[in-house]
């Protein structure tokens, strides 16, 4: 499925405009797409902090404008009036700084490349997870709300919000546990908050998130993504995703985006290209309609697959507008998690993330569209 030219512009105006509104934010379009991070705020490891307030102050901020939070397993974040977390980081050695990205879910807010989620016909609905079911799938998203018709059984979680038209806009990840549950019955799902009412959530937030997952976890769905200034990945991400993946038979599926980049990284899918110990613990997940891959689907030699992305239904909120609790959208957001159940089905045979991951990999391989394997 295509878009005209006008409406994505139409789209990523409306984004912009709503994301400039927000004062602690920081947008850098320099590089032709969208980078974001939290203004006035550096990442730094800790050993290299004095340098990085040497910088600050060679860039003209005094000592005692700096502020200093801790951000977890070697690194702080130091924030200062005016300060410039990229010349900072630009003063450093090469891994020691960097700015405290910001990302997105994908979709971002009720938008996408078609606009906002629209009401659908209600679906049938199965049992759920079977009593049985042998994999553990993680969601990082948004809050669930639970005016739904996505049944309380099918997922766990300790943040859910009964007030639905106080922030109509979401419903990300209920959309996304409806598509996982619609396809497998082998995924027991725990939904973790940690986007924000505007989609967002900051690296160092993201980072936390995963950092706190404990042991009880196959798969983590990531439906969100940023890029960064010199393409490179980000550095406490990184280390956190190291952490998660290195030595565990375990998984993450992280959306490709929607921005209809051909090449050029986005993270954390794009972390799946990377020399990284590990990349091939990573699935980034590109969109498709069935014909071919959808034209704002980012796609790069770091995909690993497309799953169907375009007009999907599955369990949204219910109020006014959506009078069933169910939606059509588009996004790689909901690729990402086709490709969850996908394994969610061979960790049945396999009890293990990593070789389910390698069956998708298998089966998906002569399946191809727009030259990218495919799940049907």
């Amino acid at each position: 499925m295509s878009h005209t030219p006008d409406h994505a512009a139409g789209w990523e105006r409306r984004r912009a405009a709503r994301l400039a509104a927000l004062p602690w934010l920081h947008t850098d379009t320099s590089t032709g797409r969208p980078v974001r991070h939290v203004k006035d705020e550096v990442l730094v490891r800790a050993e290299q902090e004095g340098a990085a307030r040497d910088a600050l102050a060679r860039l003209g901020v005094p000592a005692s404008r700096v502020g200093r939070r801790t951000a977890g397993h070697g690194f702080v974040r130091l924030s200062a009036p005016g300060a410039d977390p990229v010349a900072v980081a630009a003063a450093l050695p090469e891994g020691a700084a960097a700015p405290n990205h910001v990302f997105a879910a994908n979709p971002f807010e009720m938008g996408g490349p078609f606009g906002p989620p629209a009401a659908a016909d209600a679906l049938a609905l199965d049992g759920g997870p079977a009593a049985d079911a042998t994999m553990r799938l993680a969601v990082l998203d948004t809050v669930v709300w639970s005016d739904s018709p996505l049944p309380a059984a099918w997922y766990e979680t300790e943040d859910l919000d009964p007030d639905v038209e106080a922030a109509a806009e979401l419903g990300h990840a209920n959309f996304i546990i409806g598509v996982v549950m619609s396809r497998t019955d082998n995924a027991r799902i725990r939904a973790i908050k940690v986007l924000d009412a505007d989609g967002l959530c900051t690296e160092s937030d993201l980072a936390d998130a995963l950092d706190a997952l404990g042991d009880d976890v196959d798969v983590v769905n990531l439906s969100l993504g940023a890029f960064t200034r010199n393409n490179r990945p980000p550095a406490l991400l990184t280390d956190a995703l190291g952490r998660t993946l290195a030595g565990r038979d375990r998984v993450v599926v992280a959306a490709a985006g929607n921005d209809g980049v051909a090449g050029r990284p986005y993270w954390p899918a794009a972390f799946a290209g990377t020399a990284l110990p590990f990349a091939g613990q990573v699935l980034a997940v590109a969109a498709h309609d069935g014909s071919g891959v959808c034209d704002w689907s980012n796609t790069g030699d770091w995909v690993g697959v497309a799953a169907p992305g375009a007009d999907v239904t599955s369990t949204y909120v219910t109020h006014k507008d959506f009078p069933t609790g169910f939606a059509s959208w588009s996004g790689t957001s909901f690729a990402a998690p086709y490709a969850a159940a996908v394994i969610a089905e061979n960790h049945r045979a396999t009890k293990s993330a990593t070789a389910a991951l390698a069956l998708v990999r298998k089966e998906s391989a002569d399946r191809r569209l727009g030259g990218l394997p495919s799940l049907a």
